[in-house]
């Protein structure tokens, strides 16, 4: 096993984040979006969202919070050294909006050796303050010569 085994299933507190119209529109500019409904609150509005929308991968700042604690848990012992990044999935759930609160709690999903690497894998869920989930991600890290 790359690590100790008994890390499966660890879980870690809660995260918030309340997210800020500003950090949404320098997130949508740093990934070259210029969709209005991400700046400007009449364009998201008439679009049906609450307020100014969050690009759905904006998920990666107000989960970064809650994962951080998980991925670097010396029980979970992970070597950067030799850590790549696997893959992350995302399953979405309400939209993201200037003004919510979100909550990301993340738990170790797996640990596992495959072709000499080990196969670390964490779950989280992120729900806003009314208690709706926004997002479910799987984040994968490789770490090679396990």
């Amino acid at each position: 096993m790359p690590a100790d085994a008994s890390a499966q299933g660890k879980s870690f507190p809660a995260f918030e984040y309340e997210v800020g119209k500003e950090k949404i529109g320098e997130f949508a500019r740093a990934i070259g979006v210029d969709n209005q409904v991400f700046f400007d609150r009449e364009h998201a509005r008439a679009a049906g969202f609450r307020d100014v929308a969050a690009p759905p991968m904006f998920a990666v700042v107000y989960c970064a919070g809650a994962m951080a604690p998980a991925i670097f848990d010396d029980e979970v012992g992970i070597d950067f050294a030799a850590l790549v990044h696997g893959g992350q999935e995302f399953v979405w759930g309400e939209p993201v909006c200037a003004g919510d609160v979100i909550s990301t709690v993340a738990r170790v999903e797996s640990i596992d050796e495959r072709g000499g690497m080990g196969f670390y894998v964490f779950a989280s869920e992120s729900t806003n303050q009314d208690g709706a989930e926004v997002v479910r991600g799987t984040w994968t890290n490789i770490v090679r010569g396990a």
